[in-house]
């Protein structure tokens, strides 16, 4: 059989590599052996992939090959992937990067991975993660650190930060990541990939949560999510299609699945609110302007655009009432000691501090009384935010206030973040990743342009609740149009000399 160069290979979608093997271009023990070389070479300088399965992926790539000399045809047939490490699959550790998981081995694969599986996908191995999933960076000390492939001075992200590198880094052409706190979109951001948090409760979690919980039918929490990456939105919706529908527990006994399309096919007819500054968090210049760029290229469409601020529900109480939630959730999770600390921190606050820091701190000693009062107060926002769809297709805004930043392994809690100069909280990146995260709603982010120092920016657009076809069809417009991940590495060449040796 006839086969691409390397190079090509490695940033093709995963539609045009199904295609090249369905079509006998290439077959898929080919294409795995290309995948395996290219991880091996150059994985030692980025180390998103930090679980192999090559050698059963071989026994894989063989059988897919029989299937499609038989005539079978599946979506992702013979397609060799990567997938988060928090996952489980049958055979390789589950550790979510904490030593105490060391050795766990689940015993059934996550119900998306067997999907995955069944249409055909190879799961090749899995993809570094932060401690407990905890952070937005990607480090551990079971699997170490996870580098950016533009620059790995910096980060790829988190917690899908191994899954969004090995995108970035041409090693597979679809992962699967998971999204609490941004976990899908800020590496998609960082990376220059697409990347989809799907609307709330649209993927099922079973075998998805910490290393030896039960594999439970139900949502380990409201805010999580499983959803895809890959450097393409097309890629997006493939894998939507293949992932989302209900349990196999619960499908017939309740209700079927059935999405609705996209609110439009042409990009001129997208109606469309752009959100760039938040009161709770600066927004660098820097991304400020790559939305700026981003609104008069769609202006030149035709499309309608606003950026009258006055018609949202308040995003600073959005913010605050979901930094609550969310600490209060992960606050479950801490050691009796730690969680003492947190309270007594609390109540140490000023009642007019509103800080996202103080937000978090309260969230933390949250009694059940408080919980269900925010509860309420989300739901009368959520409403609110829903009725800006009936006049809106899409709303634009920021993922994280900067780019990718340098690595920072120092206490979490004195962390800050560089914006235009100033240093900030390091939790004020809550900010822009709350509001679909809130309210459940389908997210998708799309590269759209390049730092000077050659870090990607991306944009999220947000949607109304299970209208995840429309985002993921404007992202799709949007690369068609302007252009989406860019393999270009126009960086540091001794950081990234791998990559220049390979890609030239």
């Amino acid at each position: 059989m006839s086969t691409s160069n390397d190079k090509d290979l490695s940033y093709q979608s995963a539609s045009e590599l199904v295609s090249a093997m369905l079509d006998g271009k290439i077959s898929s023990l080919e294409l795995l052996e290309a995948t395996i070389a290219r991880i091996e070479t150059l994985d030692t300088k980025i180390n998103a992939v930090v679980v192999r399965d090559f050698e059963q992926a071989r026994l894989a790539a063989k059988a897919a090959d029989a299937a499609i000399a038989r005539g079978e045809n599946k979506p992702l047939l013979g397609l060799p992937i990567t997938v988060k490490e928090s996952f489980n699959v049958s055979g390789l550790p589950t550790t979510w990067g904490n030593p105490e998981y060391k050795n766990w081995m689940p015993k059934e694969d996550a119900l998306l991975i067997a999907r995955l599986k069944q249409a055909g996908a190879i799961i090749i191995g899995k993809t570094n993660v932060p401690y407990m999933l905890m952070d937005w960076q990607s480090y551990n000390d079971i699997y170490g650190t996870t580098n950016n492939p533009w620059d790995i001075n910096f980060t790829p992200g988190g917690s899908s930060g191994g899954s969004a590198a090995a995108l970035a880094a041409g090693f597979v052409s679809l992962e699967l990541g998971s999204d609490l706190a941004g976990s899908v979109r800020v590496p998609a951001h960082y990376c220059g990939i697409f990347g989809h948090k799907p609307s709330a409760n649209l993927l099922p979690l079973r075998g998805s949560g910490p290393p030896t919980s039960p594999p439970s039918p139900h949502p380990v929490t409201d805010f999580a999510v499983a959803g895809p990456m890959a450097r393409t939105a097309t890629d997006l919706a493939l894998a939507l299609k293949i992932l989302a529908r209900p349990d196999e527990i619960w499908d017939g006994k309740a209700y079927k699945l059935s999405l609705p399309a996209a609110r439009h096919n042409e990009i001129k007819n997208f109606r469309v609110l752009i959100l760039d500054t938040h009161p709770l968090c600066t927004t660098s210049t820097l991304i400020q302007k790559s939305i700026d760029d981003l609104a008069e290229n769609l202006v030149r469409t035709g499309m309608t655009i606003s950026r009258d601020t006055k018609i949202v529900p308040v995003l600073a109480e959005i913010t605050r009432i979901y930094v609550e939630l969310f600490a209060a959730f992960v606050a479950g999770r801490f050691p009796v000691d730690e969680y003492q600390h947190y309270t007594i921190a609390a109540k140490k606050l000023m009642d007019n501090d509103s800080s996202i820091e103080a937000c978090f701190l309260r969230g933390c000693a949250m009694s059940y009384r408080d919980w269900m009062m925010k509860t309420r107060i989300r739901a009368m926002l959520c409403q609110q935010w829903r009725e800006l769809f009936k006049e809106f297709d899409i709303i634009l805004c920021p993922v994280t206030p900067t780019p990718a930043f340098r690595h920072d392994h120092s206490d979490p809690g004195t962390r800050q973040i560089e914006i235009d100069g100033k240093l900030f909280p390091y939790n004020d990146q809550y900010a822009w990743i709350s509001i679909a995260t809130l309210f459940g709603l389908p997210a998708t982010v799309i590269p759209i342009a390049h730092a000077e120092n050659g870090l990607p920016i991306g944009i999220q657009a947000i949607g109304d609740y299970l209208e995840d076809y429309t985002t993921i069809q404007f992202a799709h417009l949007i690369e068609r149009e302007f252009g989406g991940f860019s393999m270009k590495f126009s960086i540091d060449m001794k950081c990234n000399e791998h990559f220049f040796t390979f890609l030239n």
